[in-house]
């Protein structure tokens, strides 16, 4: 063979070498896309808190690595994993729902907390208030977060109709304050006399000592709902989504991890992570979410505009 054969050929083998690195490590470099909902009051510094250590720890067992951003609200989560624009999702029961009527989500990990994964939603007044009971609701004022929120508006809501009252009708006021923090928030500066928000968000205040939260009370406690999951985006890859089920399955046992690291909503510490919780299980949230109609819905945002 020519000299100017073989010099040839090693260019071609080399640049070919070239190609085949470069494209591996673009693949390991290459960050996977996290949309989050906006957990604290839609604070993007507060919300990314919460979810950055797990992410972190999910990151150093597999290599791969994020670029974590928070959304502007339930539906805008949504419709980042049904554009194409996020790889994994951080939602509520119901926001997962909607992805996966769509086509879009799949689940990927549960948190599992004291051997459980569900958390509760809840109605609470000042403890001086003459409000004991859901029923008691009736004629006050009422502040609930995003209204694709599953436990600050979904199940609220629905609590108040199990108690025989019209949310539309009865009410004497509504605010939709986008979150769960901006709604405890109204409570404690007396703009309403009830709050609907999540335990985990009221239990969150509570750890970081937010003032006037102590005089708080709780008046109902909804039944259990399974945990907010963490979903794919179902474009994903299958290698992908295999790796990032193991790498959260397996993550309280691996090397270096400190429980420290083990987050999951509002940021408190999980024993850890269910990759194969079971998608029937988010069923009594799909028939509380039916409950909520589209209707009610508009008649609820028209009777907040009205304030």
């Amino acid at each position: 063979m020519k000299r100017w054969m073989i010099a040839a050929i090693l260019v071609l083998m080399a640049g070919g070498v070239g190609l085949f690195w470069a494209t591996r490590q673009s693949q390991k470099t290459q960050a996977l896309h996290v949309l989050l909902i906006p957990a604290d009051g839609g604070t993007e510094s507060g919300t990314l808190a919460d979810y950055q250590p797990i992410f972190n720890a999910v990151s150093r067992n597999t290599g791969l690595t994020f670029d974590l951003k928070v959304a502007q609200s339930y539906g805008a989560v949504v419709e980042g994993m049904c554009n194409g624009a996020a790889d994994i999702a951080f939602v509520g029961p119901v926001t997962y729902l909607q992805a996966k009527d769509r086509g879009c989500a799949e689940l990927l990990a549960v948190a599992v907390k004291s051997g459980a994964s569900v958390y509760y939603a809840g109605l609470f007044a000042h403890k001086d208030a003459a409000i004991a009971t859901a029923a008691d609701v009736r004629g006050k004022r009422v502040a609930f977060g995003d209204v694709n929120s599953t436990s600050s508006f979904i199940f609220p809501m629905t609590m108040l109709m199990d108690a025989g009252i019209d949310p539309a009708k009865d009410l004497k006021e509504v605010r939709l304050t986008g979150s769960h923090a901006s709604s405890l928030a109204a409570l404690l500066q007396g703009q309403v006399d009830v709050a609907a928000l999540s335990f985990e968000s009221y239990e969150k205040a509570v750890r970081e000592n937010v003032p006037g939260v102590r005089d708080v009370k709780i008046i109902a406690r909804s039944d259990p709902i399974p945990y907010p999951p963490l979903v794919v985006n179902s474009k994903l890859p299958a290698a992908t989504r295999n790796q990032l089920q193991s790498a959260f399955q397996n993550i309280a046992h691996e090397p270096g991890i400190t429980q420290e690291m083990i987050r999951g909503y509002g940021g408190g510490q999980v024993d850890g992570y269910d990759a194969h919780f079971p998608a029937a299980k988010f069923t009594p949230a799909a028939q509380k979410m039916a409950m909520v109609s589209d209707a009610l819905k508009a008649e609820i945002l028209k009777k907040s505009a009205q304030r």
